[in-house]
């Protein structure tokens, strides 16, 4: 099958644009992950379309990555083609009061966009460390604002291969989830409506956001972001400091002194340990306070 699959893969993509048994370390925030079959950079819709219409043929699992945060791929690394849609699909343009991005385009990317030409709305997600792509699919957010507030639409891939236009109310945004997550759609553009506003006070925004994320958050370590969602009614962050697990460590993985609510990489942690602590700080925080924990990040591979 092996063979069969990347004569079919290089068929439809370029050697250039994949790399084979690629530590998937190399590609997430976390800084963790073993490799991935195969490792697919494509520049264009057409690639995407047709390396997914050949993935569900021959029954091929993948998985769609940006920036590769909100995500911790396993030890074992993945069994199939991870399709990263990032830097090479990252166009954004300004039109009137609306930003039209491709899925690839960074939050920091289109937040200085949306600067340039003077447009209020994006600030809450300047410093959210993803791409566009990954933004709609959970519906990030941070701040008090959230994707659903922005995005009026978004154009997306489905896995029988059809190109969509979804609105604001067929994308179903929900706590860190969306339509596009519950079908496995790809997302490929999305069309996002701000406000006229003050290059100054924007700024002043940015600034004001940027700094207390520097100063509450472990952004010297690597880590997935907000490991836990949360819980209604409560704070995870607040729960686990709480329960008395400020530093609490697993190998290599640690709940951040700084920031309760993020687990870190603290140098060398694998998925197992960052795994088996989430399942510790769960298990202390139920005990402590009934509450259950329910992860954010994404896990991929065999765990």
């Amino acid at each position: 099958m092996k063979e069969n699959f990347e004569k079919k893969l290089f068929g439809i993509i370029d050697k250039e644009k994949v790399l084979l048994n690629e530590p998937m370390s190399k590609h997430t925030t976390f800084r963790i992950g073993g490799p991935a079959d195969y490792f697919v950079v494509p520049t264009e819709v057409e690639e995407i379309k047709a390396l997914l219409l050949l993935c569900e043929e021959v029954g091929m699992p993948y998985y769609v990555i940006g920036n590769g945060s909100n995500l911790l791929v396993s030890d074992k690394g993945f069994r199939g083609v991870i399709l990263q849609i990032y830097k090479a699909m990252n166009q954004v343009k300004t039109e009137g009061n609306i930003i039209i991005a491709q899925a690839g385009a960074s939050l920091a990317q289109i937040a200085m966009e949306a600067l340039k030409n003077e447009l209020a709305g994006f600030e809450f997600a300047a410093g959210i460390p993803g791409t566009l792509g990954g933004a709609v699919r959970m519906n990030a957010g941070a701040y008090g604002g959230e994707m659903k507030d922005i995005v009026i639409k978004a154009t997306v891939l489905t896995n029988r291969g059809e190109i969509i236009e979804l609105s604001n109310e067929e994308l179903q945004f929900g706590y860190r989830t969306s339509v596009i997550e519950k079908n496995g759609y790809v997302v490929l553009e999305a069309k996002i409506e701000l406000n006229p506003g003050k290059r100054e006070e924007i700024k002043a925004v940015m600034d004001d956001l940027r700094e207390r994320r520097v100063s509450k958050q472990p952004l010297e370590f690597p880590s997935a972001g907000s490991t836990f969602k949360r819980p209604e009614g409560y704070f995870a962050g607040k729960l686990i400091q709480d329960a008395g697990l400020k530093g609490f460590q697993v190998g290599g993985a640690r709940v951040s002194e700084k920031h309760s609510g993020f687990v870190i990489n603290t140098g060398n942690a694998t998925a197992a340990e960052v795994i088996e602590l989430m399942r510790q700080v769960n298990e202390k925080v139920m005990d402590a306070f009934g509450v259950s924990l329910e992860p954010e990040v994404r896990r991929i591979g065999e765990f």
